[in-house]
């Protein structure tokens, strides 16, 4: 079981950015698909972003659509969620989770937005506050 660790969370105004990483050493990101939750207060996991790490296709939902930007670096095993002009509505605790494969007949939308849950847990995760 792969478990992956989130880093970078903290209290922003809104506005700003805040830049996540997930990272994992018994991981090999190139065969993989990996995606970032969000979990407000009182709510489960939604889905933020998710990319492929062998090419690189992307998914995002609408609302972090030109805000947000995932990307990779395979050699350190890393995905990074780049968080720009955060809103109020971004706070939460930010989870990365595998979520296919790669290759894959299923896009990354697809896998991403049939994803449920890890395998055995979610991580700690990292927290992210948008306030002024």
């Amino acid at each position: 079981q792969v478990q992956l660790v989130e880093s970078g969370g903290t209290s922003v105004q809104p506005g700003g950015s805040v830049r996540l990483s997930c990272s994992a050493s018994q991981f090999t990101l190139s065969h993989s698909v990996v995606g970032w939750f969000r979990r407000a207060p009182g709510k489960w996991h939604e889905v933020v972003s998710c990319i492929s790490g062998g090419d690189g296709e992307t998914f995002y939902v609408d609302s972090v659509k030109g805000r947000f930007t995932i990307s990779k670096d395979v050699d350190k095993n890393t995905v990074y969620l780049e968080m720009d002009n955060v809103k109020s509505e971004d706070t939460g605790t930010y989870d990365c989770a595998v979520v296919g494969e790669f290759p894959s007949v299923s896009t990354v939308e697809t896998m991403c937005l049939r994803f449920v849950a890890p395998l055995g847990t979610w991580g700690q995760g990292t927290a992210v506050t948008v306030s002024s």
